[in-house]
């Protein structure tokens, strides 16, 4: 069998690597894979590293080798079909089915009798959905044969829209590689006080890993950390990134103790930076998934995460290794921050907990359900 999987971005490198084991494994169930990427990266990530700074070993082709956002609807659904009708796939598989121009895909596999696979991170907690659009979307999702989803409240959004939890052939398609993730964190870890030292933190730190944006709700997390500090001077809070709210954000953090702004990294030098803190916060008010959780739980560390994000249902169990809050109320976040302030000295058993749990999401095994879900199409 033939899959042809259809990717909106090389940068993307956590899909990369599930490519990657993909394409290792499908010999084993009789499958051969093919990734269409269609450009290299999108204008939002253009301080995360360069899209082919880093390779990954699996067949795979770029449409356009240009920023996603200078490729246009048109011109993309028209490559998009050539690479279809030239390939012949027995099953394609639709990774962006939000974009017009794989809505096109869908419609033409079904004419042609291929199988099509739908991935999917949207999730039910992510934001208030209704109306025509929702009712399009069980039109679309209805033409599709399987679904890989990102976690339970990932597929529990499909069934909601009317997909068979039959279909639903993994819930853990959120991955990362573990294995760069893990060397980086080691090397860094080796070194911890003395890095630490030399970048001037704390000696308990909380991190944010990500861009500095509004949706990620970082005027929040500053005045929360500010509550806190007042009484845990040996606590910091370090934010990692780049974003069009640095500069406010640098303002807002300038009479609060303990903050550091690091630069944007390349997502494969995250864990270096991953090894020296304590406990990683996702505020966000809108998050589908949020992988970063996955990489700090890779590294040990225990979480806090917003309400909303997609992985709270499946990596983030209360008390053992974080909490989840409500991203709009400051005194909630304020006391789940305490929390961890305040029991310091569980904080290496709950990151033992956060690598117990986000083992599930080894890439290896997530390749081997989705190949298995493949192959049952062909029966």
């Amino acid at each position: 069998m033939r899959v042809l999987i259809v990717h909106n971005q090389l940068w993307a490198h956590y899909k990369s690597k599930l490519f990657s084991e993909l394409h290792r494994f499908a010999p084993q169930y009789g499958l051969e894979i093919k990734v269409v990427q269609i450009a290299l990266s999108e204008k939002s990530r253009a301080n995360m590293g360069e899209a082919e700074a880093f390779r990954y070993d699996y067949d795979y082709e770029i449409l356009f080798k240009t920023s996603l956002d200078q490729v246009s609807l048109w011109a993309r659904t028209k490559a998009l079909l050539a690479k279809v009708h030239a390939y012949r796939p027995d099953v394609l598989n639709l990774t962006g089915w939000y974009d017009p121009a794989q809505w096109v895909l869908l419609f033409y596999a079904k004419l042609r009798g291929i199988n099509v696979v739908i991935s999917n991170e949207s999730n039910v907690r992510d934001h208030v959905r209704m109306g025509l659009k929702e009712r399009f979307k069980q039109f679309l999702l209805s033409q599709a044969d399987v679904f890989f989803c990102f976690g339970k409240s990932s597929a529990a959004y499909l069934e909601k829209l009317g997909v068979k939890s039959a279909q639903i052939v993994t819930q853990r398609a959120a991955i990362v590689d573990n294995d760069v993730i893990l060397e980086h964190y080691h090397r860094a870890f080796a070194q911890r006080e003395s890095r630490k030292n030399a970048r001037n933190w704390a000696p308990y730190n909380f991190i944010f890993v990500g861009r500095l944006i509004p949706p990620k709700n970082l005027p929040l997390l500053l005045q929360a950390f500010a509550e806190v500090q007042k009484n845990a001077p040996d606590w910091g809070l370090v934010l990692l990134g780049e974003g069009e709210q640095k500069a406010e954000l640098q303002t807002m953090a300038a009479t609060i103790p303990n903050v550091r702004f690091e630069a944007g990294v390349p997502w494969y030098e995250v864990a270096e930076f991953l090894a020296l803190a304590d406990v990683l916060v996702l505020p966000s008010e809108s998050e589908p998934w949020g992988l970063v959780v996955n990489e700090a739980m890779i590294c040990g560390l225990p979480v806090l995460v917003s309400e909303p994000s997609g992985c709270v249902d499946d990596l983030v169990q209360v008390g053992k290794n974080g909490w989840v809050f409500n991203p709009y109320l400051l005194p909630d976040f304020v006391n789940k921050l305490r929390l961890f302030v305040d029991n310091a000295e569980n904080l290496t058993q709950m990151g033992e907990k956060s690598r117990q749990i986000v083992a599930d999401f080894e890439p290896q095994k997530v390749a081997h359900e989705m190949l298995r879900g493949i192959k049952s199409l062909g029966h």
